[in-house]
């Protein structure tokens, strides 16, 4: 954007330490839109002073988010609820600057591997041990623990990039997989875990009744890719001191997989100088209910 006699006057008052003026200088630079970044970049390299660094980087934030609500807000309205497309918008909070052409590529290559290895004569737990083997001894994808100080772990493009992600994101991974392999397995809310149920191959989410549970064949750890029957849940449910309910079973829509994400994400901004990631994150997760 050309430089105006306006923009640089508010250029020279980011770094006024009156917060009010600070504010209002901000929300001007703000009303320009994403046509003003390249010129806060500029301003960012040029400026020795790390406290400004910062304040311009945040004003680029806000320039970012406010993009980025956007596009959450069209994602919500749509008739459907895209996972990658999801998963892709939840990575752009941390990297705006991402492109999907290298994650849909990745993930197609991973699915072509899987698919030359199945055919139709192959059982449901075949086809999830097929898939597994790909995923976690060919592929080499590693699933660690939650850990809030490593965001990258929950987002797709560094997931499929560093082939390593914690239960969240190999969940997510997982299920787009099966849907690219037409598999109908699906994330599920076990408590404090995230499990891939296999339905049987008719089972529509339509049928949301008191015996979805019944509709499940086995169930798939996204983490390690190990497989459960349902007495391993059962007892895993006693081990935890939970009673089982119909409500475990039944698969998340895409729209409560990206919620769970962003709340999760919103657990790694727990400064008070990140205070204002958690506040947008926060106003995502109300968008997405």
């Amino acid at each position: 954007m050309q430089e105006t006699n306006v923009l640089k006057a508010l250029f020279t008052l980011i770094d006024d330490p009156d917060e009010e003026i600070y504010s209002s200088v901000s929300e001007q630079l703000v009303s320009y839109g994403k046509p003003i970044i390249p010129n806060l970049e500029y301003l960012w390299e040029i400026t020795p002073n790390e406290d400004i660094q910062i304040r311009i980087e945040r004003i680029i934030h806000r320039l970012h988010f406010s993009d980025l609500l956007e596009d959450f807000t069209e994602w919500k309205n749509s008739a459907h609820h895209d996972l990658l497309f999801g998963a892709l918008l939840v990575a752009k909070f941390h990297y705006p600057e991402i492109q999907a052409t290298p994650v849909i590529q990745e993930l197609e290559k991973i699915k072509r591997t899987v698919w030359l290895e199945l055919n139709s004569y192959l059982t449901p737990l075949e086809e999830a041990n097929v898939l597994s083997s790909i995923i976690f001894n060919y592929y080499k994808l590693k699933g660690n623990e939650i850990n809030y100080h490593l965001i990258d772990e929950f987002l797709i493009h560094k997931v499929l990039e560093l082939k390593k992600g914690n239960t969240i994101s190999n969940g997510i991974l997982y299920q787009l997989l099966c849907e690219k392999l037409d598999i109908n397995a699906r994330m599920i809310n076990i408590p404090k875990q995230c499990i891939i149920a296999f339905y049987q191959s008719d089972f529509s989410q339509n049928d949301l009744d008191e015996t979805v549970q019944d509709q499940i064949q086995f169930f798939v750890d996204a983490t390690s890719g190990q497989l459960y029957s349902h007495k391993d849940i059962d007892d895993y449910f006693k081990k935890i001191g939970i009673s089982s309910q119909p409500a475990y079973f039944k698969p998340l829509s895409n729209k409560k997989i990206i919620q769970i994400v962003l709340k999760e994400i919103a657990k790694c901004y727990n400064t008070y100088e990140t205070d204002y990631k958690r506040e947008e994150l926060i106003q995502l997760i109300d968008l997405m209910k």
